[in-house]
This record gives C-alpha cells, structure tokens and sequence, in this order.
C-alpha cells in the first residue's frame, strides 16, 4: 500500500503544480455549521459505535463466528473505514470553515473512499450469495461456505476492488488542474475532479463511468438473484409465522440496499455529470451518513442472537467490576 502512495504521489507532482483545493461543502447552509456539526458528529460517533460493536461482539462470542456474522463483520469493518475517510474533514468545514485541503491528502481521501466503496458493494454480493445458500441450499452451506472459503471471497473483494479503482484514479492524477480550484462537494471524489481539470477528459470519464457500472450492476444483479431466490424460498415456508419474521428481516435489507445503490447509481452511472454535481452532494450524504447509521441496527443489532451476546458480554463486564 506504501508503494502504490509512493507512486501516486510521484504522478500527482508529475502531473499537476496545484497544492491544494478548496472543498465547497454547503455554502447555502454554511451559517449552520455549530449545528449542522453536532448532527453530523453525533451521526458519525453512532455510526462508528454501532459498527465496531458488531466488530467486537463477532470476535469474541463464539457463537457468533460463522461465515454470516464474519460477513457483516468485516462490512462493518468497512463501513467504519469509509465514513472516517469523509466524516472528520466535513465535521471540521461545519466547525472550523477550514475548506482547504492538500493535493496528496485529497487523492488519498478519493482513493481510501472509492476503494472500500467499491469493495463494500463486491461484499454486498458475497453476503447475498452466503444468505442464498444459507437459506435455499441448506444441506450445502456448511461444507460451501466454510472459513477459508469466507476468507477467500473477503480477500477477493478487495482485491478485485484495488484493481479496478486504480486505473481510473492514477490517470485523474495525470491530469493538469489549471484552475479554479473549488471542489464543488464536501469530500475529494473523482468526478469533481475530474471535471475541475483544463486536461481532455473524455477517456477517463468514461473509464470511470464503465467501471462504477460494472460494479453496481454486478452487484445488484446477483443480489437481486439471490433475494428473489430466497423469497420463493420464504413464501414455501409452511409456517406464517417463519414466513413473516423471514420476510420483514429481507424488506430490512432491501431498504439499506436501496438507499446505498440508489444513491450511488444516481452519483455515478452518468457519463457526463457537470451540470449535477450540486445534487451529487446530497445523494452522497445519503451514502456517507444515512446508510451507515442504519446498516448497524438493520443487520444486526435487531437480530435476537447478537442482543442475547450483547446483554451476556454486558453482564460480564458488570461482574468484572
């Protein structure tokens, strides 16, 4: 990871002399920032409680280790990552007006949140995959989906993730920013700035925009597949109770699912977006505050097995003191 920093920042001097942007954030709504930073840390400090409690739980009760608690785990994982990345920045904008931002530091910022951003949508696809067979394969799932395996599809994920969002990115570094040097949103994203540089970017907009599509729809498609296989599992279910508890658990997920593709599909599968950027910025609120927030509580803090580990871990800790 050092390396690939190394050689990103040997492009950046290579293909720019700009030291720094200005992130925009919400100008309309700048003379809230006391308040606007209360509501955003709160968020952030929830988002990242909830998201390291299910880290937590899952390694140390062993009644949690299996493939889907290992999963969500390592979304979670992901998903504590990923605000970090955007979160603080735009808590000191709202608190300090501090809008500047390194051109090192605003490359690095893109490619920690396309990254883990792309890799939580691979992983989506794997967790639909293990729900699948947990549900409609039964037999299969403990042979399938062992701990190496588990492993492996994880270490896919971001792997495939790398490789994909660093083509894009190192040819955004090459580019010549000629000015202004105003990024109209509140984090560094490739699309803004793309589209603040006076280089021809006709090729890696496009490579952008084919490769967001390749992602989300791969994604989508097998997780669509998998949830319309595990309905018509569900609605065979003998019992209504089974079939309603099993159901509200699938219309949980499919309304974190919507949100975070409706949202991304709605920032980035555009080929040309410079008359959108100003929605953008709401649209990616949604991914970076909204969808966190709830992942938490829809995944797995409703779920009875984790709050019986929960109450139990608590307990000890009482008994300890």
């Amino acid at each position: 990871m050092s390396q690939s920093v190394f050689r990103l920042h040997i492009a950046l001097r290579n293909g720019t002399t700009v030291q720094e942007f200005t992130l925009e954030g919400f100008p309309a709504i700048q003379h809230l920032g006391k308040v606007l930073f209360l509501v955003h840390l709160l968020a952030y400090l929830a988002s990242i409680t909830g998201n390291a409690v299910i880290v937590t739980i899952t390694c140390a009760d062993s009644r949690l280790q299996t493939p889907m608690y290992f999963f969500l785990s390592t979304f979670s994982f992901f998903e504590c990552c990923f605000i970090s990345a955007v979160i603080p920045k735009l808590l000191v904008i709202f608190l300090l007006g501090q809008q500047t931002i390194s051109f090192l530091a605003c490359f690095i910022q893109a490619f920690v949140f396309v990254y883990l951003g792309a890799a939580g949508f691979l992983l989506i696809a794997v967790m639909s995959v293990d729900r699948y067979m947990a549900i409609c394969k039964p037999l299969h799932y403990p042979t399938i989906m062992n701990l190496k395996t588990c492993f492996l599809l994880v270490t896919a994920c971001c792997v495939l993730a790398f490789l994909l969002i660093t083509g894009p990115l190192v040819m955004v570094s090459q580019l010549s920013f000629c000015g202004p040097h105003v990024i109209p949103h509140f984090f560094c994203d490739l699309d803004p700035l793309i589209h603040l540089s006076c280089s021809n970017t006709r090729s890696v907009e496009m490579l952008a925009f084919v490769i967001a599509l390749l992602i989300l729809l791969t994604s989508l498609i097998i997780t669509i597949i998998a949830y319309s296989n595990i309905v018509v599992t569900i609605v065979r279910l003998p019992s209504a109770k089974e079939r309603q508890k099993a159901f509200s658990t699938c219309s949980s997920h499919l309304i974190v699912l919507s949100l975070m593709y409706g949202s991304c599909v709605f920032i980035y599968v555009k080929p040309k977006q410079r008359n959108r950027l100003n929605s953008n910025r709401e649209a990616a609120l949604v991914n970076t505050v909204v969808t966190p927030l709830l992942n938490p509580v829809i995944y797995t803090l409703r779920n009875k097995q984790v709050q019986q580990a929960l109450k139990e871990t608590m307990c000890r800790l009482k008994i300890s003191r």
